[in-house]
């Protein structure tokens, strides 16, 4: 089982490359980081988290560094950081999950 993510820039129309993103899970009193990376020039992660580690049944989070992202464009935004929280209930798939978005706004989705 893994987690994959596409973050597309929809401000500019292109994905968004070296985007900080972490995955957590959630232990039922606080999250525990499992894997940090930065998005490919592609705006894609494939394989989080990417070490062999085998992730279980659960709440996750994603945590995109949209802030250091904008700013490093040039690009004032509202939302610093952005979480989506999600539930892995079959280990044994694969979850993608991406998002699209803006200095202002933002959309996700489960992917395949």
């Amino acid at each position: 089982m893994s987690v994959s993510t596409h973050v597309l820039d929809t401000h500019r129309g292109r994905p968004a490359a070296k985007v900080p993103v972490r995955l957590d899970r959630y232990d039922g009193r606080t999250w525990q980081p499992l894997a940090e990376d930065l998005t490919g020039d592609d705006g894609r992660l494939e394989d989080l988290p990417g070490d062999g580690t085998e992730l279980s049944a659960g709440v996750h989070r994603l945590r995109f560094g949209t802030g250091p992202y904008f700013a490093a464009l040039g690009v004032p935004a509202f939302y610093p950081e952005i979480c989506v929280i999600f539930e892995i209930t079959d280990p044994a798939e694969h979850y993608h999950v991406p998002l699209a978005v803006s200095p202002y706004g933002y959309s996700t989705y489960r992917g395949s």
